[in-house]
């Protein structure tokens, strides 16, 4: 079985220089990598802040996943990469105002830094479309 390749795009201009899409929906499977804090004219949101980062790469992943015609309660994993792994309990306590009653699997991790400082936190998600929600 074969199935068609839908690349999802939210306009950065990095997207064409790197070779990356925002999501990709192949089938009913959509893939979102990682999800910086930025806002619709590149610029980070809620510097210093990783509630307010969290909450922005959610926003993120939303939209994209609603332009895949999916949305976040059909979310099966989440990733949470973090700078410093102390500021765990804020990302997630912002990703369970989201999942709470999706409850999709989960990572947490850490890692040394972005390629923008300012960022605190990224975000990746997959998701499903079933017949019943297609």
């Amino acid at each position: 079985m074969e199935f068609d390749r839908e690349l999802i795009s939210n306009g950065n201009p990095m997207e064409a220089v790197v070779g990356f899409s925002r999501a990709v929906r192949v089938g009913p499977f959509i893939s979102i990598g990682g999800t910086a804090p930025v806002d619709v004219d590149g610029n980070t949101v809620g510097v210093g802040d990783v509630a307010a980062q969290t909450r922005q790469c959610i926003e993120v992943i939303k939209t994209a996943l609603e332009q895949a015609g999916s949305g976040l309660q059909h979310v099966v994993r989440t990733r949470v990469i973090l700078t410093d792994i102390d500021n765990w309990k804020a990302a997630i306590d912002v990703r369970k105002e989201y999942f709470c009653d999706v409850r999709p699997v989960d990572t947490i991790m850490a890692i040394d830094r972005f390629v923008n400082p300012e960022w605190l936190v990224e975000l990746e998600a997959d998701a499903i479309i079933s017949a019943w929600n297609a």
